[in-house]
């Protein structure tokens, strides 16, 4: 009988053990953490890359090269903003209910980033199309809010995207920033 009794007790030693050690592993990676930790890879990002953090767009069109927009002013926190090409401003600029179709290369924010490519017929014969400012199922939020910016179609543009602003499905289910490098065309019927 004694047997059984430090059985018992040396098993509830080692469940009560295993309970604290999951208890502190959750508390590390809460998402409050996860997401000051994502913040924080965000600005590791800007600085390694050495952007230069504009809180408007540049008055005469112009963008230096490392320019990137804080879009926090139009309440989209974390969220960078880069125009590398104007596009083609001779169609109209874009308008709620267009159809878009996007082509992106998605890449991590990390010292060595692993890239997602979507950008030519050789990664994919078939770009992203949505319609814009009403289709958020096969678009995350950051390219909409990004696209506002880009206006015309042909433009390029880079930006820097929080999760909170990414895609809600199984495609980025855990708290990670991405860079898009973005390129659209409008499509009106």
């Amino acid at each position: 009988m004694k047997k059984k009794i430090d059985m018992k007790k040396i098993a509830f030693f080692i469940l009560a053990v295993v309970a604290l050690a999951n208890l502190s592993s959750c508390k590390q990676n809460s998402y409050a953490q996860q997401l000051k930790d994502e913040k924080k890879l965000i600005a590791d990002f800007i600085e390694r890359e050495h952007i230069n953090v504009i809180y408007e767009e540049p008055a005469d069109g112009v963008w230096g090269e490392k320019d990137y927009l804080d879009l926090k002013s139009e309440g989209y926190d974390n969220l960078y903003f880069h125009l590398v090409s104007v596009g083609d401003t001779l169609t109209p600029p874009i308008i709620k209910g267009d159809k878009v179709v996007l082509r992106y290369r998605r890449y991590t924010l990390d010292v060595n980033p692993d890239t997602v490519s979507y950008w030519t017929t050789a990664q994919t014969g078939y770009p992203r199309e949505f319609t814009y400012m009403t289709d958020f199922t096969k678009a995350c939020a950051g390219w909409h809010y990004a696209i506002k910016h880009m206006r015309y179609t042909d433009s390029e543009a880079k930006i820097i995207n929080p999760s909170k602003l990414g895609f809600s499905d199984a495609e980025q289910a855990t708290v990670t920033p991405y860079g898009y490098d973005l390129k659209i065309k409008i499509k009106r019927y």
